[in-house]
């Protein structure tokens, strides 16, 4: 059976997290939760970078995904319109 990804939300991703509306961030949260069993599936390398997004909704979260680790580190996550501005 295949191991699934062990999920860890940084500091500043638990506090964006817990800044969005309870509805946005329990969808963002299941959605991250979701992603650990078919990475592949549901994250997309950034163009030029070593670090992936998920889309959810008009959300995105960004993360360092190590596979050999199985590990996805969330590092941060926010509106669209200004998440690539933080990184």
């Amino acid at each position: 059976m295949k191991r699934s990804y062990t999920i860890i939300y940084d500091t500043k991703a638990s506090q964006d997290l817990c800044k969005l509306p309870q509805n946005i961030g329990k969808r963002i949260f299941n959605k991250i939760k979701e992603s650990k069993k078919d990475v592949k599936h549901f994250w997309t390398r950034l163009e030029g970078r070593t670090d992936y997004r998920i889309r959810i909704g008009h959300y995105r979260a960004i993360a360092d995904i190590d596979n050999t680790e199985k590990t996805i580190n969330i590092t941060k996550i926010g509106h669209r319109s200004t998440i690539y501005e933080k990184i």
